[in-house]
């Protein structure tokens, strides 16, 4: 019996290593043209604006037709109307919401050799300031395309997000630590 034990040991020991040399490799980081990359650092901006609780530059941001929660059935519509309905977000009296990209891309080229169609996606942080709170942080996922305007410049068309969930203290910080300042260019 006991030398069953030991081949039966050998066996599994040499399978399970075999399973974990067969493991596939892990993915490669995303790369990201020097065009997707505006959009990953206009999205930086877009958040930066919550972060400063500036409600001009966060509006600056949506396109004048953008429809917000763009999944659900009553999305709000219109630069003004989400300007509005995110004021109490941009405020940041009750809680706080950061947010960063760790992807974006660009459609194809359209006929005139633009892509002015843009997705980009990533993490979301909801953080209570009551201090009394007993669920300080949430995380959660967003996903927005942006709309590339005559003028040159990234705003947002649609956005929305996956609903949050409860976070801990150690979940926070590594959401922080997760944000890259610079794009990961190709």
């Amino acid at each position: 019996m006991k030398r069953l034990a030991i081949v039966l040991a050998v066996v599994l020991s040499n399978v399970s290593a075999g399973v974990a040399a067969q493991a596939p490799p892990k993915p490669e980081p995303a790369r990201m043209s020097a065009a997707e990359c505006e959009v990953w650092a206009r999205e930086l901006s877009f958040a930066q604006s919550v972060a400063d609780h500036d409600a001009a530059a966060f509006a600056a941001h949506l396109e004048t037709q953008a429809a917000f929660g763009a999944s659900q059935p009553q999305p709000t519509r219109g630069r003004d109307e989400i300007a509005k309905r995110w004021a109490g977000i941009v405020e940041g009296k009750r809680f706080k919401l950061s947010w960063y990209p760790t992807r974006t891309t660009i459609g194809a080229t359209n006929a005139s050799g633009v892509g002015d169609i843009a997705w980009s996606s990533g993490p979301s942080l909801f953080e209570d300031l009551d201090p009394k709170s007993t669920q300080r942080f949430r995380i959660g996922a967003f996903h927005s395309v942006w709309h590339r305007g005559a003028d040159g410049t990234w705003r947002v068309l649609f956005d929305d997000g996956v609903d949050p969930r409860p976070a801990t203290q150690a979940e926070a910080d590594a959401f922080r630590q997760g944000r890259q300042a610079t794009c990961p260019q190709a």
